[in-house]
């Protein structure tokens, strides 16, 4: 190999007139035409040295043999290369690249921001404006489908009360049973279930679109703060609305078991209404409303938590909307069950009042 060149994006010479000092890491380069480097030694033919300084590698040159045509192949390698085949390992921290599941953070996500709304509502910070808007949405307007389900429950429950408490001689228990099924457990898991799929998926379905399109992160570049302003009025509306669904859900249902055990059954509505009287007490009809003002929180929650959680456009809201009913239908059995264990302890002698 008689001549080698250094490709650089400048410069391209020959190495016949290059040398190199290790030591001082420079380059020194005879020029027999000057004008090769500098154009302002145009008229000098005299040969000239210069100086340049490059950060200069220790390298390793290796020829090879080549097998195809027989010429000789050389390469370079760097000293700081690693020349072991071992390769470099790096031993990992302990969970380093561990990601928690999107069920765990969501879970996190619904408890966070449960404590976020508990302390705007004790600092007083509401957008009352949102919350009379909210308020219509989930109450008046749900008021509808809460009663025609409430009514056919109702019916579906005294046909069968009422064909077995007859065989037995119990007709004047049969209003009793049914204003404490209605009370305690029917009124508000019903309205609740209807809710969570009416009220429940619309939240979900409106906080996760604002997300994918970052309009939640526009509230907070406009100095909102998007818990105040969306979470907080939903909140409180469903746990006003609830309450107040229930109280009518209970009211209609036991009218039209009455109803029918009247006309179809021939069992007076008067008796069915003064066994009502007689087994109901205040406690029953207060830990129902206690009941759906919980399940309105539940609904809420979840629904914005799931909401303001949601990932990949059109796609992420439908999983999101979805996932957040379910979630909160399991959430309400589950309520419901801790809250009757603590409500209602021990033997009960309500419907001997009714006998």
């Amino acid at each position: 190999m008689q001549t080698a060149f250094y490709s650089h994006p400048v410069f391209c010479f020959s190495c016949r007139n290059l040398s190199t000092n290790a030591k001082s890491n420079s380059v020194k380069i005879r020029a027999h035409y000057p004008s090769q480097l500098d154009s302002k030694f145009e008229f000098n033919r005299r040969p000239h040295t210069y100086n340049s300084h490059f950060n200069i590698k220790p390298n390793r040159l290796f020829v090879l043999p080549n097998t195809n045509d027989g010429h000789p192949t050389a390469s370079t390698v760097d000293d700081e290369t690693n020349t072991n085949h071992a390769p470099n390992v790096i031993s990992p921290m302990f969970l380093d690249n561990w990601s928690p599941p999107r069920y765990l953070w969501r879970g996190l996500s619904v408890l966070i921001l449960a404590g976020q709304v508990v302390m705007k509502i004790l600092k007083g910070k509401v957008h009352w404006r949102n919350t009379l808007q909210q308020l219509e949405r989930v109450g008046p307007k749900s008021v509808g489908v809460c009663l025609l389900t409430s009514a056919f429950v109702g019916m579906a429950f005294t046909i069968q009360f009422v064909r077995e408490f007859t065989r037995l001689g119990l007709n004047r228990s049969v209003g009793g049973v049914l204003a404490l099924a209605f009370s305690r457990e029917l009124s508000p898991v019903v309205t609740a279930i209807v809710v969570a799929g009416r009220i429940g998926s619309a939240f979900a379905a409106e906080l996760g679109t604002m997300q994918v399109s970052e309009q939640i992160d526009t509230l907070r570049v406009l100095g909102s703060d998007p818990v105040d302003y969306l979470v907080t009025p939903r909140v409180i509306a469903s746990c006003i609305a609830l309450p107040l669904l229930t109280l009518l859900c209970f009211t209609l249902g036991l009218a039209s078991s009455a109803l029918l055990a009247d006309g179809v059954y021939g069992i007076s509505i008067n008796i069915i209404l003064d066994s009502a009287q007689r087994s109901l007490r205040a406690w029953d009809i207060i830990s129902a409303m206690i009941k759906s003002g919980a399940f309105g929180a539940i609904i809420s929650i979840v629904s914005c938590a799931w909401g303001v959680t949601t990932m990949g456009g059109a796609k992420g809201v439908g999983e999101s909307t979805t996932s957040a009913v379910v979630i909160s239908l399991v959430g309400i059995f589950i309520a419901d069950f801790a809250l009757s264990c603590c409500f209602f302890q021990g033997a009960g002698d309500q419907l001997k009042n009714c006998m």
